[in-house]
């Protein structure tokens, strides 16, 4: 089962017998009646809750995204699918870019829309960045090490969910490692506490500080430092850090 066709499994499930007519009709509709149908979704589909989808990565999705999503789906089938949606990018106000680029991924030769991507990590729209940034594969597989890096340390700077970025260990790396040390001191030097989760995409790297960092870390007297200094001599699986971010985040 494809893309298109999970998420029609799954709007069909919970959209009324007028939404799914609303939704069919649509669908046959050339490329401007596509887009159109795009902008008008919330008017004619709920925002109903969505649980679990498999092999879908959303979290708190409702109905109306997932039916903009679908209908991106067709646009970018046609021949100007392209164009479309171009100018969706250019006119879409707010909740349209976040059902934009949650469709990134899904849409045929994603690759074409990095430019696209790349300008949610620098939105300063809350939404807009959480979309790209957290339960979204594109960073993973289309990011090139900088624009990653970017991603994440905006993440870190704002104090953001980092554990939630697809991929995180797997795209860690030595740049950003020695970023992360230099911000850990910086914080360090402010009084400020540094977020455990900035030594987890340290721990496999070797940094100039990083023995000093540990043992500083060892030493605090706030639990969570001492134990993300455990983590990292442990080599920890990356649910022990998991459960330490859950543990932060309770506070």
């Amino acid at each position: 089962m494809n893309t298109a066709e999970l998420l029609y499994q799954s709007i069909q499930s919970l959209a009324s017998p007028t939404e799914l007519a609303w939704i069919v009709d649509k669908i046959k509709t050339d490329s401007k009646g596509l887009s159109l149908a795009f902008v008008m979704t919330p008017r004619q589909v709920s925002k109903t809750r969505v649980g679990n989808i498999p092999s879908w990565n959303w979290q708190n999705s409702t109905l109306d995204q997932l039916v903009r999503v679908y209908l991106l789906i067709q646009l970018a089938e046609k021949e100007d699918g392209k164009s479309r949606i171009e100018t969706l990018f250019d006119t879409a106000e707010m909740n349209e870019l976040v059902a934009l680029y949650r469709a990134l991924p899904v849409l045929p030769t994603p690759e074409i829309w990095l430019h696209r991507a790349t300008d949610a990590v620098r939105s300063n729209m809350g939404p807009v960045f959480d979309a790209i940034a957290f339960g979204n594969p594109y960073p993973l597989q289309y990011f090139s090490e900088l624009a990653w890096n970017q991603l994440v340390l905006k993440c870190i700077f704002n104090d953001k969910p980092i554990h939630l970025i697809e991929g995180l260990d797997e795209r860690a790396n030595q740049a950003l490692a020695n970023t992360l040390a230099d911000f850990a001191h910086e914080r360090w030097a402010a009084g400020r506490r540094v977020p455990s989760q900035v030594w987890r995409l340290i721990r496999n790297f070797q940094t100039e500080t990083k023995e000093q960092d540990i043992k500083q870390l060892a030493e605090s007297a706030d639990p969570n430092d001492q134990k993300a200094a455990e983590l990292i001599l442990e080599n920890s699986p990356l649910e022990a850090w998991r459960v330490l971010e859950k543990e932060e985040t309770a506070y």
